[in-house]
């Protein structure tokens, strides 16, 4: 009792303090790193003891590292300093924009140092002292050198990277050594998280001795966030660049258009969003898009566009009629729904119209206008439903007067012939840019069955993303072919699975909810193994966590994306040999660090496990 009336005592007379957003409580515990474990202990008497940053960043052979690095040797040592005393010295041996790409990335870097600290706010941290002289002189120096690289992120980039980290007396020196800006970039992010912020003296605390040697182990790491389902804004998209870049996903694949929405407004076609946006308020514009596209690049992320067709085709497309061009589209919002698509509302391309084609050329050479560099494009091309084309008289009577049966087969040839002219108009739109054609995506559907994939998908041109389970018999058949794959099994990598149904009642498609351990253990190569007994490591490029947004808007894509696209991270960057059970301390740690970045990730556990490590178990 007069421990507790003491401390009541304390509180009254700090009691004008307690407005003050610097105003904190002694701790009465610490933590000692034992056993590659922070355990937490009462601090009465003992001087040696850590605070939880200190013990997260220094316990263990990689501190609190995401996603693992392939190679590190991290000190337990740190030293205070404070974000504001940041040099640099960068050696650019590289083309294009790499040096302005790198002199952005570390003041990206030194802004994530700043939002380490609690009462970060738009842009800055309130460092208020007083520090001890040895904190206000020291000094993190920068020394970074770029080898090569042009600053465009294709699948030859190399992304690897050489960190060491060392300190004498007042300055701790980042030596990074990078073939590219992009391993680079990895090589900063790397380095902001051997550090952290220090609770008691309101600075930051700095690892002094760490060596990094590192490298992806797949070249496609990537997220899908559906844009169509509904609205998601430009700055969500940031946030989201934001989690990818700090466990260095590469790749954000928009699946931007779709049967309910065409929210993308091209100026030479406007009707598209005229016709096709939810709302005015809804739609992307050309110089939204390029922001986003440099906003991806500067953190290391490519964006991947995807204008799915020839299903998943309706809103934005039934202008056609009143320019006198016919109608480009077929089925579009027809009832009832069920007999002419997966999902509300329908909509495909009407395949015996010409000027579709003339449209889709149209639509191909804007984006190339918006997205002024692309190496990979996705078309879509799941989910066609052919009734929806062989009850549409213009279509049946177009297959008649061309001397096409109308067997199934007959359709799928028609969707095959479609799928080249597309490529085709693809490519003439690449070429009238001075561009190189892109490599094309394309999901796995019947157009990848039963040998037509040979027929209609030149396995040098195309990347088939695999949707279905990851023991489907499609992917030995596509991996024994030739082709190159990325890997979404939707069984643990769809991230919208778990939710109530939104047609009906029950549960959604693809429940159950996969939680961030499946999306841990789901590993391209291992699913490999066990079907051909091969792991196919030049053929599969990487993997792709799916949101797609039927329920999903502004208000929930940080917690459905994080933290398990963090988990999705370390799968393929690092490729883990071991269980999830060997992350779970780091990544709960790393879910604070994005919630420091300004991303509402989901708990995974109570805040009482993230200070009792392994004390949280079955």
């Amino acid at each position: 009792m007069k421990v507790y009336a003491l401390f009541l005592t304390f509180l009254v007379c700090l009691r004008p303090t307690l407005a003050s957003n610097f105003f904190q409580l002694p701790s009465p515990w610490g933590w000692a790193c034992e056993e590659d474990k922070c355990v937490k202990k009462s601090a009465g008497g003992i001087t040696s003891l850590l605070t939880l940053n200190t013990c997260k960043i220094t316990c263990g052979p990689a501190g609190a590292l995401w996603p693992l690095p392939t190679m590190a040797t991290v000190g337990n040592e740190v030293t205070n300093f404070l974000p504001t005393n940041l040099t640099h010295s960068l050696t650019c041996g590289a083309g294009g924009d790499s040096c302005q790409l790198l002199q952005e990335a570390v003041a990206i870097f030194q802004d994530n140092l700043h939002r380490y600290h609690p009462n970060y706010k738009n842009g800055s941290a309130p460092w208020v002292g007083p520090w001890d002289p040895s904190t206000l002189r020291h000094k993190l120096h920068l020394d970074v050198t770029i080898q090569g690289g042009d600053g465009i992120l294709t699948l030859d980039t190399d992304e690897s990277y050489e960190l060491a980290v060392s300190t004498v007396e007042s300055v701790t020196t980042a030596v990074i050594i990078a073939p590219t800006f992009f391993g680079a970039r990895h090589a900063l992010e790397t380095l902001s998280q051997l550090a952290e912020y220090h609770e008691t003296t309101n600075s930051l605390v700095l690892v002094t001795n760490a060596t990094v040697s590192d490298a992806p182990a797949f070249k496609y790491r990537g997220l899908l966030v559906d844009t169509s389902r509904n609205f998601i804004s430009v700055g969500v998209l940031e946030r989201t660049l934001e989690g990818m870049a700090s466990t260095k996903l590469n790749t954000l694949h928009l699946h931007l258009t779709d049967t309910h929405s065409w929210p993308l407004y091209l100026p030479g076609l406007p009707n598209m969003a005229y016709y096709g946006a939810y709302s005015p308020s809804s739609i992307y514009t050309p110089q939204d898009m390029r922001h986003l596209q440099h906003y991806a690049r500067v953190r290391g992320i490519r964006l991947v566009p995807e204008i799915d067709a020839p299903a998943h085709v309706g809103n934005g497309w039934q202008w056609g009629p009143k320019e006198g061009l016919g109608n480009l589209a077929v089925c579009v919002n027809q009832e009832p729904w069920q007999e002419f698509c997966v999902e509300p509302p329908c909509g495909q391309f009407n395949l015996a119209n010409p000027n579709m084609y003339t449209v889709l050329g149209k639509v191909y050479s804007e984006i190339y206008d918006i997205f002024n560099s692309l190496d990979i494009f996705h078309f879509g091309g799941d989910e066609v439903n052919l009734n929806c084309w062989k009850t549409t008289n213009e279509i049946v009577e177009w297959m008649t007067a061309n001397n096409h049966s109308l067997t199934d087969e007959a359709y799928y040839e028609q969707w095959g012939i479609f799928q080249e002219k597309a490529r085709q108009l693809l490519a003439d739109a690449a070429k009238s840019k001075g561009m190189n054609e892109p490599t094309g995506m394309i999901w796995t559907s019947h157009l990848t069955e039963m040998g037509r994939e040979l027929v209609y998908l030149n396995k040098s041109k195309y990347i088939i993303q695999i949707w279905s389970t990851g023991d489907d018999p499609v992917i030995t058949k596509l991996l024994q072919e030739g082709y190159k794959v990325v890997f979404s099994n939707h069984d643990a990598w769809y991230l919208d699975c778990g939710a109530g149904a939104w047609v009906g009642e029950g549960n959604n498609w693809c429940s159950p909810y996969k939680g961030w351990q499946a999306v841990y253990t789901n590993s391209p190569h291992r699913l490999a193994m066990e079907l051909t007994g091969n792991e196919y490591k030049d053929a599969i490029l990487g993997g792709e966590a799916a949101l797609w947004t039927e329920q999903t808007d502004d208000a929930t894509v940080d917690a459905k994306l994080w933290p398990r696209g963090a988990a999705l991270g370390e799968r393929l960057w690092s490729n883990p040999s071991t269980s999830w059970y060997s992350a779970e301390l780091r990544l709960i740690h790393h879910r604070q660090r994005l919630m420091n970045r300004g991303i509402m990730a989901d708990r995974i556990q109570p805040e009482w496990c993230h200070q009792n490590e392994k004390l949280c178990y079955l």
